[in-house]
């Protein structure tokens, strides 16, 4: 899974080195498909758990998940874990992302320095992609 390499490039930095690396990433959110351009009008996607408007669709085909999001530029730390997690986690089967740890951001080694409140964003954001996965699978079950 791409995201275990993304995660890793967190281990040998230091804390001010981890910001920069996951502000970086936040360049790297792809734009939203003419599909999903409605999606920050869509309560059911917004994730509650954040303080930063994030919205997020998380899809399902063959198994494998595809996420598309959508993060206000002006919160870069936000925005490069939601880009992270997108182009980490695109086309990686759903049970493997569904065996991510709960409390996977804390592989970024920044908990002191996001604070307590963007952190529970963070782990309310992989939460979400769990949560949605399971209720597709069930879906596509019955």
């Amino acid at each position: 899974m791409k995201l275990d390499e993304y995660l890793d490039e967190f281990e040998d930095l230091d804390a001010e080195e981890r910001l920069e690396v996951l502000m970086d990433f936040g360049h790297e959110l792809p734009p939203l498909g003419p599909e999903h351009q409605t999606l920050q009008n869509r309560s059911d996607c917004q994730i509650q758990e954040c303080q930063t408007p994030v919205y997020m669709h998380v899809g399902l085909e063959n198994g494998s998940v595809h996420l598309a999001a959508h993060v206000p530029e002006k919160s870069p730390t936000v925005r490069g874990f939601v880009a992270m997690l997108v182009n980490g986690l695109e086309g990686t089967p759903c049970e493997q992302v569904l065996q991510i740890p709960d409390n996977m951001p804390e592989r970024l080694g920044l908990r002191d320095v996001l604070g307590m409140t963007r952190f529970r964003g963070f782990t309310g954001i992989v939460a979400f992609i769990k949560r949605e996965i399971r209720r597709l699978k069930a879906a596509q079950a019955s």
